[in-house]
C-alpha cells in the first residue's frame, strides 16, 4: 500500500511535468518544425544577424565570467587570508537585481553624457558612444558578465573543494610545475564543475532577453521573439524563431557536455584537512582586494540605480544633485507600482507553493523512495535550467492559443494568474529539487528506520521526521522559488499583456520607457527590488553556507 501511493504522487508529479513542461516545448517544436518557415527564417538577413548576435553574446559571456570566476575560485580554493569567509557572500552581490534593472544604471554609467564620457571630458578626451553601434553589443555583454559570474564562480568552488590535495602534492613531489600540475590535475578534475556553470551561462546569455531590450540592442533573438508575438494567431515565423533558438540551445548545451564532461573522482577534503596556504598579510589583503574589486564593479549598476533613485539630476556630471525623495513618492502613487507588486505576490506566492510541492515529491522519489524512473524525473525537472525562458513563456502562451482547455485555465487577456504562476513555478522547480535533494542526501535515514520500527506509518515518517531534517533546505528552496519569480523576467515580459495585470519586472520596463520622471521612478522601484532579492540571498547564504553552489547546477 505504501509502495503504491509513492508511485501515485510520483504519477502525479510526473504528468505535472509532461503537461507543464514537456507540451509547452511540444506545441512550439510542432507547429515551428516546418522546413517551409525554417527556410524562410534563414533567409531572411535580419533573422540570421538576430542569431549570430545572440550566440556571440553568449560565447564572449561565458568566455569572460569564465576567466573571472576561474581566476577567483583559484584565489579561494588555495590561499587562506584575512575576510575569506565573507567572499562567498560577496559574490551573490550580482545576483540581487536582474541584469535588465541593472541595465538602467549602466546606462547613466555607460551614457553619451554619462559618468565614464563626463570623466573623458573632464580629462580632454572626446566622448565615446558605448550604447551605439557596436557599444551596444559589448555593453550587454559586459552587464550579463557582472551577473552571470557568481553561477560560473560557485560551481568552480564546488569542484575544486572536492579534488583530493594529495593528489596534487604527489605530482609536486615527482617534479611536475604547478603550470603542468594545474593543466594535467586540477583542470581535468574541474570539468563536472565546469559543465554545470559553464553550460547555465552559455544557455542563459544567449537567451537573456531583458538586458538587450533594455540597451535597445533589438537584432538579438529573444527581442526579435517578443515583437513577433504581435503576430502570432496569423504570423507562424515566431515558433519556427523559437525552435531554433531551442535546437541552438541544446546543441549548445550537448557540445559543452562533450567539451568538457566526463565523471571525475577525486576525495575529499573533508577528510584530509584544507591545502590552503597561508598568506602573508600584504599578499592576503591583496587577494581579499581581488574580491572586493570584482563585487565594486559588479556593484555599479546597482549604486548608480540608488543614487538615481534619490537624485533629480545626473546628467553630465559625477556626481548627482538635487537630493529628493519625490521618485519614491511618486512610484507609490503611479498606476502601475502597487498593482504590479500585488499581482507579483500573488502570481509568485501560489508559484512557490507549486514548486515545493513538485520538488519535493521529485526529491523523495529520487533519494528516499527509489522508485523506478526517478532519476529520469529529477533529470526532467532540471531540463528548465537548460531550457531557455523565452521558449517555455512562449510555449505556455502558444497553448493558451491552440487548446481550448488551455485557454479556459491560462487566459492570457483576462486572468492571467494561473498561466503567470505555473509558468514561474516550472521555471523554478529545479531549485528546490537541488535544494531538498542535498538535504536528503545529507540525512542519514537511521531515525526515519528507527520511526518505522516503532509502527510510525509513511505519513506520520513522512511529517515528523524526514521533512523536518530537511527543513531548512525547503525553506532556501522556497526562497528561491519566491524571490526569483517576484522578478522573473522573459516570462512577465511575453505573457503578461494587460496593464492591470503586470508584475513588477514587466511594470518596471514600462516605466522605465516613459519620458521625463519614468526612469526615476523605475530605479526608486528597482531600489525596492533589490533590497528585497538581496534578504532572500543572504538567507540563503545563511542556511546552505558553502553549498549554495548547488542550487545553480542541473
Amino acid at each position: 500500500m505504501r509502495r503504491l501511493c509513492q508511485y501515485f504522487f510520483f504519477s502525479v508529479v510526473v504528468a505535472f511535468l509532461a503537461v507543464f513542461l514537456l507540451l509547452p516545448v511540444w506545441t512550439v517544436v510542432e507547429t515551428g518544425c516546418h522546413a517551409g518557415l525554417i527556410a524562410e527564417i534563414f533567409r531572411n538577413k535580419i533573422y540570421v544577424d538576430g542569431l549570430i548576435n545572440s550566440f556571440q553574446v553568449a560565447v564572449v559571456t561565458t568566455f569572460g565570467v569564465f576567466v573571472v570566476s576561474l581566476s577567483l575560485a583559484l584565489i579561494y580554493d588555495k590561499f587562506d587570508f584575512p575576510g575569506k569567509d565573507m567572499c562567498n557572500a560577496l559574490m551573490l552581490v550580482p545576483m540581487i537585481l536582474p541584469p535588465f534593472v541593472g541595465a538602467l544604471g549602466f546606462q547613466q554609467l555607460l551614457g553619451y553624457y554619462g559618468i565614464i564620457n563626463t570623466l573623458l571630458d573632464t580629462m580632454g578626451f572626446a566622448r565615446i558612444d558605448f550604447l551605439g553601434g557596436s557599444g551596444k553589443f559589448w555593453s550587454v555583454c559586459l552587464i550579463e558578465m557582472l551577473h552571470l559570474y557568481p553561477i560560473f564562480y560557485l560551481n568552480l568552488v564546488t569542484a575544486l573543494g572536492n579534488i583530493d590535495p594529495a593528489l596534487n602534492e604527489s605530482a609536486a613531489n615527482l617534479g611536475a610545475g604547478k603550470w603542468r600540475r594545474f593543466f594535467k590535475i586540477q583542470l581535468p578534475m574541474m570539468r563536472p564543475g565546469i559543465l554545470a556553470g559553464g553550460s547555465l551561462v552559455l544557455v542563459w546569455s544567449f537567451t537573456e532577453l531583458g538586458t538587450p531590450l533594455m540597451f535597445g540592442y533589438n537584432r538579438v533573438t529573444p527581442v526579435q521573439i517578443l515583437n513577433g508575438l504581435t503576430e502570432l494567431e496569423t504570423n507562424p515565423l515566431p515558433y519556427a524563431l523559437v525552435l531554433i533558438m531551442l535546437t541552438v540551445s541544446a546543441v549548445m548545451y550537448i557540445a559543452s557536455r562533450l567539451l568538457f564532461g566526463g565523471s571525475t573522482q577525486a576525495g575529499s577534503k573533508g577528510t584530509l584537512g584544507s591545502s590552503a596556504k597561508k598568506l602573508s598579510p600584504v599578499r592576503g589583503y591583496l587577494a581579499l582586494g581581488a574580491f572586493l574589486l570584482v563585487t565594486l564593479i559588479a556593484a555599479l549598476p546597482h549604486i548608480i540605480l540608488i543614487l538615481c533613485a534619490f537624485f533629480k539630476r545626473y546628467y553630465n556630471s559625477l556626481l548627482p544633485t538635487g537630493f529628493t525623495l519625490e521618485y519614491f513618492d511618486s512610484a507609490l502613487s503611479n498606476s502601475l507600482v502597487l498593482p504590479s507588486i500585488m499581482n507579483s505576490l500573488r502570481y509568485s506566492i501560489l508559484a512557490m507553493l507549486i514548486a515545493i510541492a513538485v520538488g519535493i515529491l521529485i526529491a523523495l522519489a529520487s533519494c528516499r523512495w527509489k522508485l523506478k524512473g526517478s532519476r529520469a524525473a529529477d533529470l526532467l525537472a532540471m531540463l528548465p535550467m537548460a531550457v531557455p525562458g523565452v521558449v517555455i513563456a512562449f510555449g505556455f502562451l502558444s497553448m493558451s492559443v491552440k487548446y481550448s482547455w488551455a485557454h479556459a485555465i491560462f487566459n492570457p487577456i483576462e486572468n492571467p494568474l494561473w498561466l503567470l504562476a505555473t509558468a514561474y513555478a516550472v521555471r523554478r522547480i529545479p531549485y528546490v529539487v537541488r535544494a531538498v535533494s542535498s538535504g536528503l542526501e545529507q540525512t542519514p535515514e537511521e531515525l526515519e528506520n528507527a520511526a518505522r520500527n516503532f509502527g510510525a506509518g509513511p505519513l506520520r515518517v513522512l511529517t515528523k521526521i524526514t521533512l523536518p531534517l530537511v527543513a531548512a533546505n525547503i525553506l532556501v528552496g522556497g526562497l528561491f522559488a519566491f524571490s526569483f519569480s517576484m522578478l522573473e523576467v522573459s516570462d512577465s515580459l511575453i505573457l503578461a499583456q494587460k496593464s492591470q495585470f503586470f508584475p513588477i519586472t514587466r511594470a518596471l520596463f514600462e516605466l522605465s520607457q516613459i519620458l521625463g520622471s519614468g526612469p526615476g521612478i523605475a530605479c526608486a522601484f528597482g531600489v525596492w527590488a533589490m533590497l528585497f532579492l538581496a534578504a532572500t540571498l543572504a538567507a540563503a547564504s545563511i542556511m546552505l553556507g558553502k553549498k549554495i553552489g548547488s542550487i545553480f547546477k542541473f
